[in-house]
């Protein structure tokens, strides 16, 4: 079997110390690790630094989710400490999905602050809990739960509310509008609004998508064959205005460079149901798409992404835009320069 549909070809060594736990002090002075596939270099950047490998006319696409805080704790009538990670907190009603940590049974009641209190239904054979609201939690979110940070990232006890404001302003891009998503699309965290001013002033148009990130970006692999992993489907969509954006820039032959996997995953799902047209229009619905190496990217032509966990999907999507051999590669490479890893670590642009 071709070694680039086992999970084990995914795998490498990351110190626990670069394993990044608060973002960089500024957005823009992370490092930004440049791979370019065709001379198959290396250059080593600041982020800062991205202005330069755009050209007037050029798109650069945004997911403009943004992260609802949905990590909650409560308690049961005993007193005793219960966590709540909520899959759908967008939803504005009593009825919610979501990882309870212990489970409690069924019946039996959690109960927070200000009166609010909820009951399990039930749970199903993928250990997510159905619960109901004595009144719809919205408000209690955001007022106190925590953002849900990657478990490699060590929110535990004290922690967690002493990094709280810094995680909610962090944990976000500076364009998130469109309420949903339970996980940051993390390649955007490093942009300020002086990087989107300079490219807008250069002439880069920018196109908006909202691909609400969701439970399944923290979903291990489980098989040793890449290929029988099915992701958990995400809502995604994109209005005329920005999809005619991308259709005028592909029709001029302009370069696209798409903002993380998750606006990657999005695009390469609107050429697949316009019926490998890539004429892009507007659409409003869900994902599965699992991008790995033999995948044909149709629109992008540059990826800015993270350091992303081993076997993880996302590096299988870097693996198949630009070779998993020279991702590896790369990442050996960032492993010496000390780089650091995962959702608020450096970053990575494939040109």
């Amino acid at each position: 079997m071709n070694t680039d549909f086992l999970l084990e070809s995914y795998d490498y060594e990351i110190p626990k110390e670069l394993i990044a736990q608060k973002p960089a002090a500024q957005r823009d002075e992370s490092r930004l690790f440049v791979i370019d596939r065709a001379s198959r270099k290396f250059e080593h950047k600041r982020f800062s630094d991205i202005i330069d490998y755009f050209k007037e006319g050029e798109v650069l696409v945004i997911n403009d989710t943004k992260v609802i805080p949905s990590r909650l704790f409560g308690k049961k009538p005993t007193g005793a400490k219960v966590e709540l990670l909520f899959l759908e907190p967008h939803l504005q009603n009593p009825e919610h999905k979501v990882l309870m940590k212990p489970f409690i049974g069924i019946d039996k009641k959690v109960i927070f602050e200000d009166g609010y209190e909820c009951a399990v239904k039930s749970k199903n054979e993928k250990g997510e809990v159905f619960v109901e609201f004595n009144k719809p939690p919205s408000n209690l979110l955001q007022k106190s739960a925590l953002m849900p940070l990657p478990p490699y990232i060590n929110r535990k006890d004290n922690l967690a509310l002493e990094f709280s404001a810094l995680d909610r302003e962090r944990y976000q891009t500076i364009y998130a509008r469109n309420l949903g998503a339970i996980a940051a699309p993390t390649a955007g965290l490093h942009f300020t609004q002086d990087i989107l001013d300079k490219l807008q002033n250069k002439g880069v148009k920018i196109a908006k998508l909202s691909l609400h990130v969701g439970w399944g970006t923290f979903k291990p692999i489980m098989s040793e064959e890449i290929k029988k992993h099915q992701m958990l489907p995400e809502k995604f969509s994109i209005d005329e205005e920005n999809a005619n954006i991308i259709n005028e820039a592909m029709r001029q032959g302009q370069a696209i460079t798409s903002v993380g996997t998750t606006t990657t995953r999005a695009l390469e799902s609107l050429v697949q149901n316009q019926e490998g047209q890539i004429n892009l229009k507007a659409f409003s619905g869900e994902t599965s798409i699992f991008i790995y190496p033999s995948h044909k990217f149709r629109i992008i032509n540059r990826l800015i992404t993270n350091l992303h966990l081993p076997k993880s999907t996302p590096l299988m999507m870097a693996s198949a835009f630009a070779g998993r051999e020279l991702i590896l590669e790369a990442y050996k490479k960032a492993v010496q320069e000390k780089y650091r890893f995962f959702s608020y670590g450096d970053s990575m642009l494939i040109i």
